[in-house]
């Protein structure tokens, strides 16, 4: 005899559900803001030394820098630009769940570094967390196109509405500001929206054949 059984979902963590809150998820960009602002007072007390922390373009000694590059800017001019996206961005990345947001955040951050590290000028350096906020921007851009949901697609619209102007800095043209670093973001975070839709799709589709049992 068979019968069918709705799956039963697991529930996060406690830890996790707060971060899907706007409480928490606020608390947590804030310490991740906090902990930029603080290595970049420490990089001016140290005259710049950290900057040696940024990407040089195909030095093989610098491709673990490609995760040390976010945490650094080259001023409190280059920080300020980049506060208010980061944090908002990032809050609403993280209102979709930490394994969305460690995805999107860590294929924004690869993509990012290894694209300037492979195109970018010779004797250049490149740093800021501008190419992750390309990266999440796209991300939540593509995340509603994928998925059809149609919250999602108001949410990119929005989004869009709100931040789409940016996007002409994946294109060259501006002086001192790196494109290379967030065209890579970008496409790091195009991938991670595609890649999670995906795995969503196919967890469903596992998720309606379990419910079949004899």
């Amino acid at each position: 005899m068979s019968s069918l059984y709705p799956a039963r979902p697991v529930p996060p963590s406690p830890p996790a559900r707060r971060l899907r809150t706007v409480k928490g998820a606020s608390q947590f960009m804030g310490l991740g803001l906090a902990l930029l602002w603080v290595i970049e007072i420490l990089d001016l007390f140290t005259g710049g030394a950290l900057d040696r922390l940024g990407v040089s373009p195909r030095d093989v000694s610098d491709l673990p820098n490609i995760l040390t590059a976010p945490l650094i800017h080259f001023g409190f001019g280059h920080l300020i630009a980049n506060t208010v996206p980061f944090f908002v961005l990032g809050v609403v990345v993280l209102l979709g769940g930490l394994r969305r947001w460690l995805i999107s955040t860590g294929s924004s951050v690869v993509g990012s570094g290894l694209l300037a590290w492979l195109i970018s000028p010779p004797g250049s350096v490149t740093a800021g967390a501008s190419g992750l906020i390309f990266g999440w921007l796209v991300y939540l851009l593509a995340r509603g196109i994928f998925s059809k949901d149609a919250r999602q697609i108001l949410l990119s619209l929005v989004i869009f509405a709100l931040w789409g102007g940016v996007l002409w800095g994946l294109l060259p043209g501006v002086p001192g500001v790196s494109w290379q670093a967030h065209l890579g973001g970008a496409l790091g975070g195009l991938a991670a929206a595609w890649w999670l839709d995906s795995t969503s799709e196919r967890r469903t589709r596992l998720s309606v054949q379990s419910w079949r049992r004899m």
